[in-house]
């Protein structure tokens, strides 16, 4: 876990935070969830899914050795964020950062490796994530370890969801 066990509120370098815009007509709407002329090569996604998250229940945290993951929140419920800093050489190594998104806020959260993160459905409805990591889960054909590094059963985990 790096040595740390305190965290300071703030930014975390390299976390990137886009607002989804919807776009509305009489048929409903349309979300541009990520565009390649878009983001830095480095990013682009390898995979895609979706996951669905029950009204407070909490995903995380864990972190990923070399995926950058790109979550995507727009409801139809409201998620609060959590990520912490673990790099270091990381310009806000120690920082922890809490983000509201969702039906509320829609946005796009570019996750580097080395950043810690978790999430909590903190609606009343089933919460829908959308997410684009830049790695094959499991590597091509699930031949490969698995880039995560866990902590939701460490005891003593500094990484604490309020």
């Amino acid at each position: 876990m790096n040595g740390i066990t305190s965290f300071t509120k703030g930014r975390i370098h390299d976390v990137v935070l886009r607002p989804l815009g919807k776009f509305l007509d009489e048929r409903g709407w349309l979300c541009e969830l990520f565009r390649s002329d878009e983001l830095d090569q480095q990013v682009l996604p390898a995979m895609a899914y979706i996951s669905m998250t029950q009204p407070g229940i909490t995903r995380g945290p864990h972190e990923h050795v070399d995926q950058t993951d790109y979550f995507c929140f727009m409801g139809p419920s409201n998620f609060k964020v959590y990520l912490w800093d673990m790099r270091p050489d990381s310009p806000s190594c120690g920082v922890r950062q809490i983000i509201y998104a969702g039906i509320d806020a829609p946005m796009a959260m570019i996750v580097p490796p080395g950043v810690v993160h978790a999430y909590r459905n903190v609606g009343t409805e089933h919460g829908i994530v959308f997410n684009a990591p830049n790695r094959l889960y499991a590597g091509d054909g699930k031949r490969e370890p698995v880039d995560e590094v866990r902590y939701e059963e460490v005891a003593g985990s500094p990484y604490l969801i309020d």
